[in-house]
């Protein structure tokens, strides 16, 4: 049987093998798939992975786009772009089983080329002016079970 995740959590070029690692670990708890876009900040050997205390790793769907091109030829469904600077908050976007997630890099978010921050589908994460931003693990967790919670999501 083919797997259907709940949700496709995209990491553009990620940086950070811990928060890549906490972000599997959501993933699993979830039913979501990881996609990691290339070039990544850190290593996928067997080591590096138990480094990062991936010891749920084997439970994991998982898949690594050389590029963004790459990655769009392979996943279609809808994308929901998440950024600071977007207009749009996360919770008044219908979301749907199936659709992406897409995460930039933790020093840089996202580059400008895909993110377009007055887009519908480009979407905040509401926090105090007093933080610059949440964490990107944190940040997948709180998009990821707000789509959880639209869908009446019970494991």
């Amino acid at each position: 049987m083919k797997y259907e995740p709940n949700l496709h959590i995209v990491l553009f070029q990620p940086e950070i093998p811990q928060n890549t690692g906490a972000i599997g670990r959501t993933c699993v708890a979830i039913g979501a798939k990881l996609w990691l876009v290339r070039p990544l900040g850190f290593q996928l050997t067997e080591k590096a992975l138990r480094r990062a205390g991936l010891d749920y790793w084997q439970h994991l769907e998982w898949e690594i786009a050389d590029s963004w091109e790459d990655l769009t030829s392979k996943l279609e469904t809808r994308f929901w772009y998440f950024s600071k600077s977007a207009t749009h908050c996360l919770y008044d976007a219908e979301l749907e089983k199936g659709d992406a997630f897409v995460f930039g890099r933790e020093s840089a978010g996202l580059p400008l080329d895909l993110l377009d921050a007055s887009d519908p589908n480009a979407l905040q994460i509401p926090i105090r002016s007093e933080v610059r931003s949440l964490n990107l693990s944190c940040s997948v967790a709180v998009a990821g079970y707000e789509l959880v919670r639209q869908m009446n999501f019970r494991p």
